[in-house]
């Protein structure tokens, strides 16, 4: 069942929270001592209603005001998915999706303990951070923030963040509770989520991060959750974070995620960020006078600011640490050791990796992801670095002077696609035709119309303010084909404009008002002499022209230069990829690859028998075109500022690959579970644009398994440069579903060279009352090994484990039977396999 009538999944769930509250031991969560919550307490009575209510409104942006009655200093908040962003140049590490390829929860924590330092230098209370929401698709823009599919890969991988940034006193804010699964239409759509898959899938790493890493935060979703917005859903806050789960800590609002301030106030909201928009004086002091909210509802937020404050010291030191540099050291290792254990190698044909580089005289490094470095994704995880490495620099400076490093950007950018389109001339006039009409539905006559010999203006910049009453334009022209082939359009505007491009008459390219958005590409095949009427009906946001399209052909887009080059060099490094611009927060990506990038690849490939491909993204993208055509291809994420270096070691053979993929990667967008549903279904009757969760618990690796289909790369896979065998499973053959379970086994090191493994162990369940997946991950453990070398890995299993959740019973359960225990180094190649029998 995916889809609830609301009510009765309130009930359902109420009735969970009743059945598994009192399972909470009280360890759970850390508490502060007695003197804390007296203290506490303490500063609580000394604020009025009227202080109190300011409080759980933010300030100045990114503030939780200062409250000088009682000492309370202002705490100051940090954007942290990769890095401490918004107060000027910081480290920048690589995306949570490369932390979580690293499958190192020692790293995780590492790397939240130097965000802590980052966060002290600059008086940073709160990082936003870390991103958990579950890879539902690899189109979601942030994907590249997040912890990859798999809810217990990515619950270790956050409660190690989440500690190495507390230790610090610095507060961690897991986020986005839940379902953010996309960012299309992200304020309004609502997530439709079956009991069993939320709390299967979509939940338990928030619950690892309150119970296991006793997050300090939590921030709330834009999205509705089963047609309740996440800010106003008492079931996902008020029982289950903080009634279930025990969550003594501030929940907040994502920026202006708030909409109706009574309804969350009384849903368990804390605080209102960026502001009390919504909950402040006007809205909730009539609502206490009114018995619509309970002065107890503010005192509860009140109380857990303040715990927060009282907990990590924030009365009682200054956040600031003047003795820790900005521009640090130890961060920077930190970031580079992120980059070299988050790159995954997909594909090795023939040993062309590693590179020998006593032998290279000269290395060609193309692609529009080979420089400027691509550090980041866009939006709130982008930050400003004192310096970054790009593929090219790194590659440069790591082979040094004895060897030529040659580059071309091999593929030209979107504006130059656009200025040198030639379109056919409107008679003695530019061939761009530009009517200006008075509304944003091109109805009556144009206003005014001019022309343009281009159509360049495309641009991001989102600085402008929304007009109130938003004009059409509509850019007409004529493009005659010179010769017979593929032609490849560019089209594009900014922020919240919205456009659609007719190709003779027929809708091309549709982008509806977004909250951003990416360029499109789309592909045609014109016969020579062809004569096609491009035609943009664009509605500008702001007032100013943002808005671009050209036209050229495919044989031209890439450049003779690159493909000299490819062809001279002893190797050609294809650099490819999303960046900031095109796989942001705010908007969702294609699955292919911007234009001209499989192209490009192909022809370096052709000249070149040494060529070695690497992919900037958040999730897989679309290889068919190419992946057969080249020996070696490596996912590089968002490698933060020091994957060029990284990168270099690694190709170089200096560091073997570490990485395994935390997501799977389809072969085709058509393939994956999720398709055909990934797109929002608008409610005739409320307007609220739907999303039906109907692929359930079976997404990504879990599906492929279960129906015995193959993808690209499975989930878990990467290789290395020496190889690696599993051998002498132990796995007890009986035992009960309330006692632990030990499973061991031994990893050699089986090559020439050291390597790092990743031990999985999933566990299937075919005996059970419900369908469940073929395997679940449940346990993993990474080693590192001199050839040679075996280790002996023990693994523990508790009853959790075993169980999933009883939708009838709302609660976990374990069916009494034979379970199957998997063991391997990915999702696909488990090479041991036991049986064991649970009883109750």
């Amino acid at each position: 069942m995916t889809f609830f009538k609301m009510h009765l999944y309130r009930k359902l769930l109420l009735l969970a929270i009743m059945s598994t509250a009192y399972a909470v031991p009280p360890s759970s969560n850390v508490s502060p001592p007695p003197s804390a919550e007296t203290r506490v307490q303490d500063l609580l009575s000394h604020l009025t209603l009227d202080e109190k209510i300011d409080l759980i409104g933010g300030v100045d942006n990114f503030f939780i005001r200062a409250m000088p009655s009682i000492g309370l200093p202002r705490l100051k908040m940090s954007d942290g998915p990769e890095g401490v962003g918004t107060w000027g140049p910081s480290t920048a590490y690589a995306g949570g999706i490369a932390l979580a390829a690293s499958w190192d929860p020692e790293l995780a924590r590492r790397f939240g303990a130097t965000v802590g330092n980052d966060a002290l230098a600059r008086g940073v209370n709160f990082i936003l951070a870390p991103g958990v929401n579950i890879a539902r698709s690899p189109l979601n823009g942030r994907n590249f923030e997040y912890l990859g599919e798999d809810p217990i890969l990515a619950a270790y991988m956050a409660v190690g963040y989440i500690k190495g940034v507390q230790s610090l006193g610095v507060v961690a804010t897991v986020k986005h509770l839940a379902g953010n699964n996309s960012e299309t239409n992200r304020h309004e759509v609502s997530s439709d989520i079956d009991e069993r898959t939320l709390h299967e899938l979509y939940l338990p790493v928030f619950e690892a991060a309150v119970r296991d890493g006793h997050v300090g935060a939590v921030m709330d979703s834009y999205n509705r959750v089963n047609g309740v917005r996440a800010t106003e859903n008492t079931i996902l806050n008020l029982g289950i974070l903080k009634g279930a789960w025990g969550f003594d800590g501030i929940l907040m609002s994502d920026w202006h995620a708030t909409y109706d301030g009574i309804a969350a106030a009384n849903a368990g909201l804390d605080i209102e960020m960026p502001s009390g928009r919504h909950m402040n004086r006007e809205t909730l002091l009539p609502a206490i006078k009114a018995g619509k909210v309970s002065e107890a509802t503010i005192d509860d937020k009140v109380r857990r600011i303040l715990r927060i404050a009282v907990r990590f010291g924030f009365f009682d030191r200054p956040q600031t640490r003047l003795d820790l540099p900005l521009y640090n050291e130890e961060s920077r290792a930190v970031a580079l050791d992120q980059a070299r254990e988050g790159i995954v190698l997909l594909r090795n044909r023939d040993n062309a990796l590693p590179l020998d580089s006593a032998r290279l005289k000269t290395v060609a490094v193309i692609g529009p992801n080979a420089w400027p470095a691509v550090p980041t994704g866009g939006g709130s995880a982008e930050l400003e670095t004192f310096e970054q490495k790009s593929f090219l620099t790194g590659i440069a400076d790591f082979l040094g002077p004895k060897v030529r490093v040659l580059y071309s950007r091999g593929l030209p950018t979107p504006t130059e696609i656009m200025r040198r389109s030639v379109f056919d001339p409107d008679g003695d006039q530019p061939g761009i035709a530009v009517q200006s009409f008075k509304g944003p539905d091109f109805q009556g006559e144009p206003v005014s119309t001019s022309h343009l010999k281009v159509a360049d203006q495309w641009s991001n910049d989102s600085s402008m303010p929304p007009v109130k009453d938003p004009v059409g334009l509509r850019l007409t022209a004529r493009f005659t084909a010179r010769k017979t082939g593929d032609y490849l359009i560019v089209v594009g505007a900014g922020g919240r404009d919205s456009y659609t491009l007719y190709l003779d008459g027929k809708v091309g390219v549709r982008q509806p008002r977004p909250e951003g958005q990416g360029l499109a590409y789309r592909v045609i095949t014109l016969i020579q002499g062809q004569t096609v009427t491009l035609r943009l009906d664009y509605v500008q946001d702001t007032g100013q022209n943002r808005a671009g399209f050209g036209i050229i052909p495919m044989d031209e887009v890439v450049s003779e230069e690159a493909k000299k080059m490819g062809a001279m060099a002893d190797a050609a490094i294809v650099c490819v990829g999303f960046d900031s611009d095109s796989e942001s927060e705010a908007f969702d990506r294609p699955f292919e690859l911007p234009g001209g990038q499989d192209a490009l690849i192909k022809a370096i490939g052709a000249v070149n028998p040494k060529t070695i491909v690497t992919v900037t993204s958040g999730g897989g993208v679309d290889m068919r075109s190419w992946i057969e055509r080249v020996p070696a291809v490596l996912q590089t994420w968002y490698a933060g500022q020091e994957g060029g270096t990284a990168l270099a070691e690694i190709l170089c053979g200096v560091r073997p690959p570490e990485g395994k993929l935390p997501v799977t990667f389809d072969r085709a967008w058509e393939e994956n579970p999720v398709f055909g549903h990934h797109e929002p279904v608008i409610d005739s009757k409320t307007g609220i644009p739907h999303v039906a969760y109907a692929e359930g618990v079976f997404l990504g690796y879990r599906y492929y398994t279960t129906e015995k289909k193959s993808p690209l790369f499975p989930f878990g896979y990467g290789l290395s440069y020496t190889t690696f065998a599993f051998s002498k499973l132990k796995v007890p053959a009986q035992a009960t579903s309330e006692g632990g379970v030990e499973v061991s086994f031994d990893v050699t090191n089986t090559g020439r060279r050291a390597g790092a493994e990743v031990a999985q162990l999933y566990i299937g369940d075919p005996s059970a009352q419900v369908r469940r997946p073929a395997k679940e991950l449940k346990g993993f453990q990474k080693v590192r090994l001199e050839p040679g070398q075996t280790r002996r890995i023990t693994l523990k299993l508790d009853r959790r484990s075993f169980a999933y959740w009883d939708a009838t019973a709302h609660d976990w359960r374990v069916d009494p039977g034979v379970f199957k225990i998997y063991v391997g180094n990915s999702s696909t190649d488990t090479s041991l396999s036991a049986d064991i029998t649970l009883s109750r």
